[in-house]
């Protein structure tokens, strides 16, 4: 889709960031900066020992090291962040530093060495707990957590950046993403890798709330094309758009389809809710369908058929 591009994809050591290199290095040149700090260097190993891609090991805040690494490149794939919502309200000032004035530089960076378009990273979790389904981007953001102003700002700047300095950019909002490379380790892990990594092993599944609460979950793979087509399409220039699934399922009903893709039950064990967690997360994406063409490829199933197999190997 993207060929003999230069392009840069900042946190490319982490689960996004890794899937989307792996998908254009052999047709462009790419080059990762990451400063290891929730990436995983394993994710792009083999890559930097074959020298398919350049490694800058560094941060995004570091706004020297951006200005040298953005010279002469056509797109930046600006993934870089410190996620997670619990981790955000424990640690409110490094998510701030990191998400807002790592993405101002790269903003700062990219407008300054003549980049065509900064692909920024966003979240449904700019919407907060608002109860209307489907979330649409015309609705008025509500975030519950440091990490989800941070996305929001994020956005703000990417918009003020197309408007005021004419440089392309487009938010794309991702909903739960989901696939291989994810990490089932850290206490801040995602539901889908934990609840594979917990099954396979035989170990209780741990469930946050009563598990009814839903979520529009977005194999990685349609994420991948998101990042693309944005970087192809002038419609979508300053705007925000929901990158999702477009269907919904409960977290309970998740465990259980995952116990019955890896053909192995365990107990499911009810803990406490937790600050900052969405009730239910549904994405209208009528808007990505209309300028930039996104359709989602994966179900729920076929995606978590592929995570699973990932997972097992």
């Amino acid at each position: 889709m993207i060929n003999n591009k230069k392009i840069v994809v900042t946190g490319g050591a982490g689960f996004i960031g890794s899937n989307i290199v792996y998908n254009i290095y052999q047709n462009n040149e790419v080059t990762v900066i990451d400063d290891l700090s929730t990436g995983n260097l394993e994710n792009i190993v083999d890559l930097i020992e074959n020298e398919s891609i350049r490694l800058i090991k560094g941060s995004v805040t570091d706004l020297k090291l951006l200005h040298d690494s953005f010279s002469d490149v056509d797109y930046v794939l600006h993934q870089a962040a410190i996620p997670s919502v619990p981790r955000s309200i424990k640690n409110p000032i490094a998510t701030n530093k990191a998400n807002i004035e790592g993405t101002l530089n790269v903003l700062v960076a990219a407008r300054d060495c003549s980049v065509e378009k900064v692909i920024f990273a966003s979240s449904s979790s700019v919407y907060g707990d608002t109860p209307t389904l489907p979330k649409v981007e015309t609705m008025c953001p509500s975030p519950l957590s440091p990490y989800a102003i941070t996305k929001l700002c994020g956005e703000q700047y990417c918009k003020i950046f197309h408007e005021v300095y004419g440089l392309r950019t487009t938010s794309l909002r991702y909903f739960n993403v989901y696939g291989p490379k994810q990490n089932p380790r850290s206490e801040y892990a995602a539901v889908v890798p934990k609840f594979i990594s917990s099954t396979i092993k035989g170990k209780p599944v741990e469930i946050y709330g009563d598990g009814e609460q839903t979520r529009d979950f977005t194999f990685i793979e349609d994420v991948i094309n998101a990042n693309l087509l944005a970087c192809l399409s002038k419609k979508s220039d300053g705007k925000a758009l929901n990158i999702a699934g477009g269907k919904r399922i409960s977290i309970n009903d998740l465990a259980i389809k995952i116990m019955g893709i890896i053909g192995k039950e365990v107990d499911i064990v009810y803990r406490d809710k937790r600050e900052g967690d969405v009730k239910d997360s549904l994405a209208d994406i009528s808007l990505a369908k209309e300028l930039i063409d996104y359709k989602p490829i994966y179900s729920v199933d076929n995606g978590l058929n592929k995570t699973v197999e990932y997972f097992l190997k």
